[in-house]
């Protein structure tokens, strides 16, 4: 892991940019922890981080004050990452299929998500190993947002993530449906109940097939970024509860 920057915002949090294996990344640290911290991975959207810095910083900064720190990486494909042509074309078939009012089908959905999570997961479980090895890192992890295939299937293979926030924003192959089934670590589900790309029957049946014991469906009408702000609050609860 290799430190690219660092600087320190105005409410005291530590933001660095580094890089892993030339994938880049921001690891963001409470400026006053006195102790080895809990970390939350926070997953982004496949839109690259510069797009997206101003959400992700703002959910590290409010974590940074329940004692946590955060990390992102740049997703395959995204940013300045080389393309991925496979999902390119599967983009473009999905574009045609909503411009012409067709639904979108499996054979898209998995060309665009299943290829992804096989590449981005690996890369997830590095960076939590570079991340774990630092002094002011300690654990528990939890792991917040972004492509909710990418969430399911590190809450299935990695046993250090110990609780989940996901966001059921993004489309969902019918193989991850399955593979929910095999998750039982605590779950805080977001869905936009008219979110304008996504279908929503599938994310009900994917918060349906989960095998955890504890898990909670927080639905509130609005499109795709029409989130409430107190979510944001009720899913901090989530993690202070599970990773303090």
């Amino acid at each position: 892991m290799h430190v690219t920057s660092e600087r320190r915002l105005d409410d005291g949090v530590v933001e660095r940019a580094f890089t892993l294996d030339g994938i880049p990344g921001i690891l963001w640290t409470p400026a006053a922890a006195s102790a080895p911290v809990p970390l939350i991975l926070l997953g982004p959207p496949p839109l690259g981080l510069r797009r997206v810095y101003p959400r992700l910083v703002a959910r590290a900064q409010h974590a940074a004050t329940d004692g946590f720190a955060t990390a992102t990486i740049e997703l395959p494909g995204s940013g300045d990452r080389p393309r991925r042509p496979a999902a390119e074309q599967a983009r473009a078939q999905m574009r045609r299929a909503v411009e012409a009012g067709e639904p979108v089908t499996d054979e898209i959905i998995d060309a665009l998500i299943l290829p992804l999570v096989d590449e981005a997961v690996p890369e997830w479980q590095a960076c939590l190993d570079a991340l774990l090895a630092l002094p002011e890192i300690g654990g528990p992890v939890g792991y917040s947002g972004g492509v909710v295939s990418i969430g399911v299937r590190l809450a299935v293979v990695e046993p250090r993530i110990v609780a989940a926030g996901l966001f059921a924003g993004s489309l969902v192959p019918r193989a991850m449906i399955e593979e929910a089934r095999r998750v039982t670590i605590p779950l805080h589900v977001l869905l936009q109940w008219d979110d304008e790309g996504n279908d929503r029957q599938a994310a009900l049946d994917l918060f349906d097939a989960f095998g955890s014991e504890e898990k909670s469906l927080h639905a509130n009408m609005g499109g795709h970024t029409g989130v409430p702000q107190y979510e944001g609050e009720a899913a901090a609860r989530f993690f202070v509860r599970h990773l303090k």
